[in-house]
């Protein structure tokens, strides 16, 4: 028996097939909207200290201390890092 938040295997299928042939734009709004329905309620200490990080790298490069990197060598580091050849 279905509970109230349930669906049978035939009308989830019959969601899937409608959301798969929706025009791309469509499907990605779905799929955020799917994906952020999942998310844990939003942090706003962590969103806070994230906005004064960005402040403070912006800073940072604008004032010309920040070393810089081109997206080449940062694409070395991170297939280095996580093991990758």
């Amino acid at each position: 028996m279905d509970t109230p938040h349930s669906m049978s295997t035939e009308t989830l299928s019959k969601l899937r097939s409608d959301a798969l042939s929706l025009p791309d734009a469509e499907r990605a709004e779905l799929a955020h909207a799917l994906i952020t329905s999942l998310d844990a309620p939003a942090d706003s200490d962590a969103r806070d200290a994230w906005e004064q990080e960005i402040v403070r790298r912006l800073a940072e490069i604008e004032a010309g201390t920040a070393k810089l990197i081109d997206r080449a060598e940062f694409h070395r580091r991170m297939q280095a890092r996580i093991g990758w050849s």
